[in-house]
């Protein structure tokens, strides 16, 4: 794929045929209505990215803290909960989303942003399962209790002992629901609405070389996340090692 964004139109693939032109498309002014489109898809899935995480952060995360802390035999109707989307295929879940949209678009409008709530659902396998395998394996009621056996509040408790104790799983559920909701495709195709995923399928009708080029910039965007997610972790047993 990266070969082939360098390819000359018409070229038989040598590599002296190989060209910069493509790249250079993207920041010409002439052909700004042309990724007019592509630049306000990528903008509308970067507030969806915004809206999703805020939603895992404000919502999911304080339900699974408090039903560990507090409600402990809720806790497999919660996993039942947030795994049930994953066994649902996406196109089904977008039929049973379109007569909840129709309401949806007429009290917020139609616009892009309002697909978080779907998405939302989407991604929470995803992000569930690290927060869960992060609280799985501390013990949250000990710390809880030792911390306010010493005088700590509950939101000293949550801001001081509690969320830095899961900064791993908090940062890998929020780096996999950016991955996935940069990559979702079939819900904003059904819902017409204009992301990164729908744009580009527009876009490799007319430019296959500069939808390519995003292509490989989204693949290497969700590699470095890996990444990150990876040196997070690894930073933390290596803290932890020279303590």
């Amino acid at each position: 794929m990266l070969l082939f964004t360098f390819r000359a139109p018409g070229a038989t693939g040598s590599f002296s045929s190989f060209t910069l032109v493509h790249y250079a498309a993207i920041f010409d002014p002439s052909q700004e209505l042309t990724y007019d489109q592509l630049f306000t898809g990528i903008g509308n899935s970067l507030l969806i990215c915004v809206i999703t995480v805020a939603v895992v952060l404000l919502v999911l995360l304080p339900t699974m803290v408090l039903v560990e802390l507090r409600y402990p035999s809720m806790r497999r109707a919660i996993e039942f909960v947030c795994l049930l989307p994953i066994t649902v295929p996406t196109v089904v879940l977008v039929v049973g989303f379109v007569p909840v949209y129709q309401v949806v678009a007429g009290v917020f409008g139609s616009v892009a942003w309002t697909l978080s709530f779907a998405i939302g659902i989407i991604v929470l396998p995803y992000a569930y399962r690290p927060i869960q395998a992060n609280i799985a394996a501390l013990d949250l009621v000990v710390l809880g209790e030792a911390a306010r056996s010493l005088g700590a509040g509950w939101l000293s408790v949550l801001g001081r002992v509690i969320l830095p104790n899961l900064k791993r799983g908090i940062l890998s559920a929020c780096f996999l629901t950016i991955a996935v909701v940069l990559g979702e495709y079939t819900i904003a195709s059904f819902l017409n609405q204009t992301t990164f995923q729908t744009a580009l399928f527009l876009l490799q009708q007319t430019d296959p070389y500069v939808a390519a080029i995003f292509a490989v910039f989204a693949l290497v965007f969700a590699f470095v996340l890996l990444l990150v997610i990876g040196r997070v972790g690894s930073y933390r047993r290596t803290r932890r090692s020279a303590s």
